[in-house]
């Protein structure tokens, strides 16, 4: 059976929150022990709980007094620059998940608008169908994916050299967007609009081609 995370909230029940304290404080001064033990640094811990008359010293009151010392020898911005309370902890537990929100938010957008690019693509949709909000975000990932079609037009054109053809597309759109790195999935686009391009060079040809001999 797998382990349910715990809720880190005021346990009401008294007896559940006394025995609670008994198995973390034995988990703590484990911990703690295996710290100094392991990675040979000066460990203390005081633990004050009004289920105890007195606090709790680990490993000695001695003990404790050296690690105090050593502390109150640092200068103050190195003393105080790791401390953290509740409250600046759960400030920091905020920050850091509001920006993996956000950063969730935006690729999910980026996703969604790909989606409505590729559906108009593929006749699934119409252009004057895309939400008013969603225009500019959708021009945003058409002007990347564009963008990443020329530079790869370009790549391919200084391969092929003087054997091939070369190949230049000029893009734009009538909305300049922000650039939006969409990563490697825009192989596919890029080679499916340049197939298109090579097509319809080869049917110019054929055409002229035909045209020449009906002269000839």
């Amino acid at each position: 059976m797998t382990r349910q995370k715990v809720k880190m909230a005021f346990i009401e029940n008294e007896s559940s929150r006394k025995a609670t304290y008994k198995k973390r404080k034995r988990g703590i001064l484990k911990k703690a022990n295996e710290l100094a033990t392991l990675c040979g640094v000066p460990v203390g811990v005081i633990i004050d709980s009004p289920y105890d008359l007195t606090p709790e010293v680990w490993p000695s009151r001695e003990d404790m007094d050296n690690v105090l010392s050593q502390l109150q020898r640092l200068p103050v911005m190195d003393r105080t620059k790791k401390m953290l309370n509740q409250e600046s902890y759960l400030k920091q537990s905020i920050s850091k998940a509001s920006e993996t929100c956000k950063k969730l938010t935006k690729e999910n957008k980026e996703l969604e608008m790909k989606e409505v690019m590729f559906d108009c693509l593929s006749g699934k949709t119409s252009p004057s169908r895309i939400e008013k909000n969603d225009l500019g975000g959708c021009g945003n990932v058409i002007e990347q994916y564009l963008r990443n079609l020329n530079r790869r037009i370009e790549i391919l054109s200084k391969n092929d050299g003087a054997s091939s053809s070369s190949v230049h597309v000029v893009a734009s759109t009538s909305v300049a967007m922000p650039i939006v790195e969409l990563g490697s999935s825009s192989t596919a686009f890029c080679d499916m609009i340049r197939q298109q391009q090579i097509q319809s060079n080869m049917n110019q040809n054929v055409g002229g081609l035909d045209l020449n001999q009906q002269q000839w």
